[in-house]
């Protein structure tokens, strides 16, 4: 596991107030945004219970901002040998996690999957009569035979079923079978389509009964806390945790936010002080830091949109100044240039601009080592 921040609280402040700044000092602590931390890049991802991945790329970014001396090779490597893959997990979005935790996480977030499927979308609706196992074995088959995209898959499965929608029988083995998105998608500095295939298959091994509930909520905990119900609930999808919050009442401390809602940590995770320095920090496109909690002003005081652009990712994202969301970034490519567009949402001091400058500096030597030449430009501020 990374390294923790040094930075506990003692069980007799059990009950008191986190303000908002506290919260979110907690939160940076735990997801290594307060410094750099010496790990690998599976530590890492293990230790943040998988990274937002709908932009491929995208955690390459999260990892360079958290890890001290992080080299994307590493993680192309991971994908490429099979030791980390992409997959559909929490709240049904994909996500990139080792191999195994792709095996511990999926059994525990499948009902998850199935509700966004029946009940989510349209999908569900246009298979009644479908007889579902026989759909999944087929499309199991179809994706264990080659990886495929849904593209190829539709066809298939169209022929079978000639008289459903195509698109909701993909989107029925999508969601129901475990697909993994195998490489070259994925890998820095390579491009390729979305070819899937069942986790079992690519990772030659079976899954078990997968963590349980209890597991995936001190797992949430240790790095996304202190945290409510419903802050969990909203992470990862599932529903009714308060049962599984009650039966770990025990093993946990009790806080109370700024609003009076109870919030839940772990005994021994970092809280550090609320006046406690935080850098500016370059967060990649959709890093579920900005997105795992119900209540998000801890991170997100004007709870602004995040926006997941198009594209392979790597190069765009969002920018935390004094720990909270105050902008975006893109990085702009012509020829061997690159310029990095810092856009604030309101007026940086010139020490703040100055430290992002130096911060993005180092971006652009990691997502844009090819170029010759760099710059860095700050938009107008966007209301």
């Amino acid at each position: 596991m990374p390294a923790r921040t040094s930075a506990k609280v003692s069980t007799k402040e059990t009950g008191s107030v986190l303000s908002q700044r506290a919260l979110n000092r907690a939160l940076l602590a735990r997801q290594h945004l307060l410094q750099r931390t010496h790990a690998t890049a599976e530590e890492m991802i293990e230790h943040l219970v998988g990274m937002q991945a709908q932009a491929p790329l995208a955690p390459y970014v999260g990892l360079w901002t958290r890890l001290d001396g992080f080299h994307a090779n590493e993680l192309a490597e991971m994908i490429s040998e099979r030791r980390a893959v992409r997959i559909s997990l929490m709240r049904a979005t994909i996500h990139l996690v080792t191999a195994d935790d792709c095996l511990a996480l999926r059994p525990a977030v499948q009902p998850v999957s199935e509700r966004g499927l029946m009940t989510g979308s349209p999908f569900g609706r246009n298979l009644a009569g479908v007889d579902i196992a026989e759909l999944l074995a087929y499309g199991r088959a179809l994706v264990e035979e080659r990886p495929r995209s849904r593209a190829e898959l539709g066809p298939l499965l169209a022929a079978r079923w000639p008289d459903r929608d195509a698109t909701s029988l993909v989107y029925a083995v999508s969601y129901l079978t475990s697909l993994v998105h195998v490489p070259p998608r994925g890998v820095w500095g390579a491009r390729g389509p979305v070819a899937l295939t069942t986790a079992e298959s690519w990772l030659g091994k079976s899954f078990e009964s997968g963590l349980s509930l209890d597991e995936l909520v001190m797992r949430y905990l240790g790095a996304f806390g202190p945290a409510t119900v419903g802050d969990a609930q909203t992470w990862s999808g599932l529903t009714r945790l308060g049962e599984v919050f009650e039966r770990l009442r025990p093993r946990l401390l009790s806080f109370r936010n700024e609003r009076g809602a109870e919030v839940f940590d772990l005994p021994d995770a970092p809280r550090p002080d609320a006046e406690t320095p935080a850098p500016p920090r370059f967060l990649p496109e959709y890093d579920n830091i900005l997105l795992s909690h119900a209540e998000r002003t801890r991170i997100n005081p004007d709870k602004r949109y995040v926006p997941l652009l198009p594209g392979n990712g790597g190069t765009s994202g969002t920018v935390l100044l004094d720990g909270l969301y105050r902008g975006n970034w893109k990085i702009a490519r012509s020829r061997n240039a690159a310029t990095l567009l810092i856009t604030p949402f309101m007026s940086f001091s010139t020490q703040d601009r100055d430290a992002l400058a130096e911060e993005g500096a180092r971006l652009l030597t990691f997502a844009a080592a090819e170029a010759d030449t760099t710059d860095i430009q700050f938009a107008a501020v966007e209301s």
